[in-house]
């Protein structure tokens, strides 16, 4: 294996290892939210080490078998020398990247199934996903208050600001609507005479003094 293969090698390990970690944090996540929301139990974090050993070692076993399939694939691959009818239709020349393949897929079951061994990693997942689970509950927390806040009687400016609306209307939308009306009521009758009507009049907004409103 040339410098460059190794380099490549341990970058697609060190991705896999890190989109397997990210996928552990978003299961206990969810695990820890159920626990403690809906069960109501205290966070515990080691009854959660079980929990995330399971889903290492499950996520490891998905490696492993994806490294058999390949290897299968590879060994098909090496007597076939046609052209390819299709992406994983594979041919001779291309042994060389699936036998890589094989070996990153077990190199990251390997790692991953060390780590589900290692207590300590197991309580780093845990604490990352509670942290995770805590942002989430957070987040909906200060929605609700955000939304509880805009209610009218929670508004220290709502009535003095009830007064102002009520006068608006009053002064402002009440008589662009008569208006309107009045424009349109000018228009059927010129119409049943037979004649052509004007445009509908309208009152723009800022026709009444807006000083009235303070």
């Amino acid at each position: 294996m040339t410098d460059n293969e190794r380099v490549k090698t341990r970058d697609v390990v060190a991705e896999g290892l890190y989109i397997a970690s990210a996928a552990t944090r978003l299961a206990l996540k969810n695990r820890i939210l159920v626990h403690i929301l809906v069960d109501g139990d205290d966070f515990d974090s080691d009854a959660f080490l079980p929990d995330a050993r399971e889903t290492l070692l499950g996520l490891a076993a998905e490696a492993e078998a994806d490294a058999a399939r390949t290897d299968r694939e590879r060994k098909a691959a090496r007597n076939r020398y046609s052209d390819s009818s299709g992406t994983h239709d594979y041919r001779r020349r291309d042994v060389r990247n699936l036998r890589r393949r094989v070996k990153q897929s077990q190199h990251v079951a390997r790692e991953l199934r060390l780590r589900a061994a290692d207590d300590a990693e197991l309580r780093k997942l845990v604490a990352d996903a509670r942290e995770a689970a805590w942002g989430e509950v957070s987040k909906n927390i200060d929605r609700s208050l955000r939304i509880s806040a805009a209610r009218p009687d929670l508004d220290a400016d709502y009535e003095r600001m009830r007064g102002a609306r009520m006068q608006a209307l009053r002064l402002v939308d009440l008589p662009k609507l008569r208006a309107h009306r009045r424009s349109v009521a000018k228009q059927q009758a010129l119409r049943a005479e037979g004649a052509e009507p004007p445009p509908v009049e309208t009152v723009q907004r800022g026709a009444v003094d807006l000083s009235e409103l303070e």
